[in-house]
């Protein structure tokens, strides 16, 4: 049998097409992935993988194969997954949007310990929901619209976006026109909120290309609490920030469904700990 590293390696490749993105899957370098898969093909004495400019191509041989390899590693994070469920452990380990993880998980931890004082929760931040079947992660919560593989989703809350600045900018803001005139601040990860903010309310509104885009939401967020500009806001993301008198929605009758909503994901058969926290924070919703 060829080293089980190196099937991974085919697997992640090959389900991907492209050594990059099974690279960053495995938490390796892509020229280690490389390395694997040409171990691999010298093992076969056949190419897997067509390799040119544009990328990657299975050859024949790597598309018959792939189907099986992907339902063993699957069948082998389940068995995984067996394994943690009877583990006696109080830890849950929980993958989150760093935003999420930031300003909406972190300022609840205090009376979730309060509430479950055996549960000690470990955070990971992520951008994008794990594939339970593969990673080992008791549970997730994301702004999404659909499931991720593997996983039972809870339903927190619709997200809802709106425009948020500070009180004394909001004096200027008489009507959505006016943000014509004003710095729009967003975040990498909803390029498109401002356009559909817009296009929701009826008015054109300016080109968001002058504004300012940050890679954290956290950071537009304090941009926005310093007075940089006007933000568009994630109802859950934004609300410790209302509530405190910092922000404040400018138009508060303009509030438009994004499509997203806000999910606990968890796998088909999470640990006793993970469903009790679960249960907590649907209370909480």
């Amino acid at each position: 049998m060829p080293p089980l590293n190196t099937l991974r390696a085919f697997e992640a490749a090959a389900r991907h097409e492209s050594f990059a993105k099974a690279a960053d899957e495995l938490g390796v370098t892509p020229a280690a992935v490389s390395h694997q898969i040409k171990a691999l093909e010298a093992w076969l004495g056949s190419p897997l993988f067509v390799r040119h400019a544009q990328g990657l191509h299975l050859t024949e041989a790597g598309r018959a194969a792939l189907p099986a390899f992907s339902t063993a590693f699957d069948a082998m994070g389940l068995a995984v997954q067996e394994l943690r469920i009877w583990a006696p452990r109080p830890q849950v380990s929980i993958a989150a949007l760093p935003s999420i993880a930031q300003l909406w998980l972190a300022p609840r931890l205090p009376a979730l310990r309060a509430a479950l004082p055996a549960l000690r929760p470990s955070i990971h931040a992520l951008e994008e929901p794990p594939d339970f079947r593969r990673e080992p992660f008791d549970l997730a919560i994301f702004l999404t619209r659909h499931r991720a593989n593997g996983s039972r989703s809870f339903k927190l809350c619709d997200d809802v976006i709106f425009p948020v600045c500070t009180p004394a900018l909001a004096e200027q803001l008489k009507t959505p026109t006016d943000l014509a005139s004003q710095l729009l601040l967003w975040d990498t990860t909803w390029t498109g909120d401002w356009n559909l903010w817009f296009e929701s309310v009826g008015v054109k509104g300016p080109s968001i290309e002058s504004g300012s885009e940050f890679s954290l939401y956290s950071m537009a967020l304090q941009a926005a609490i310093d007075g940089a500009g006007v933000l568009m806001g994630h109802e859950a993301l934004v609300s410790r920030a209302l509530a405190a008198g910092s922000l404040v929605a400018p138009f508060p009758e303009r509030r438009v469904p994004s499509g997203l909503s806000l999910e606990v994901l968890a796998p088909d058969r999470p640990p006793a700990q993970a469903a009790q926290m679960i249960e907590w924070l649907l209370s909480q919703a």
